[in-house]
């Protein structure tokens, strides 16, 4: 996706911005959903409050970046990345008292898919403008 992207747009959006862009946004989105998980907070709070958010950055962001940007966000479940999360989701939610290993398992997967997509409208929204 990346590299179409540069293909796309004359190199307007670097390829590695890209990849750089998705990759931080994956890790921001396993760290806040382990975080959840450890705590043990609800995680239709974090959902919820996190597309808010992406919700209100659509709003602002140039419309030439908003289908990448979503686009960001389905790239994330391939079939390295899903049964990876999975299982750390998993594993930590059965060694955290208390916690739903179905639920919180599959609840990383969704941190790690919508956190690209706010990470990706963050840094292109410069290179666009």
């Amino acid at each position: 996706m990346a590299y179409k992207a540069r293909d796309i747009t004359t190199s307007a959006i670097s390829a590695w911005g890209l990849l750089i862009s998705v990759a931080l946004g994956v890790a921001a989105g396993v760290t806040s959903g382990v975080y959840r998980i450890v705590m043990g907070n609800s995680l239709h709070y974090y959902i919820v409050a996190g597309y808010v958010f992406l919700l209100i950055q659509t709003c602002f962001a140039p419309k030439q970046i908003i289908p990448l940007a979503y686009d960001s966000g389905g790239v994330t479940t391939s079939t390295v990345t899903v049964p990876l999360i999975a299982a750390l989701g998993i594993g930590l939610a059965s060694s955290v008292p208390g916690r739903s290993p179905l639920i919180d398992g599959f609840g990383l997967i969704a941190f790690a898919s919508l956190f690209p997509m706010i990470t990706e409208k963050l840094s292109k929204r410069k290179e666009i403008e």
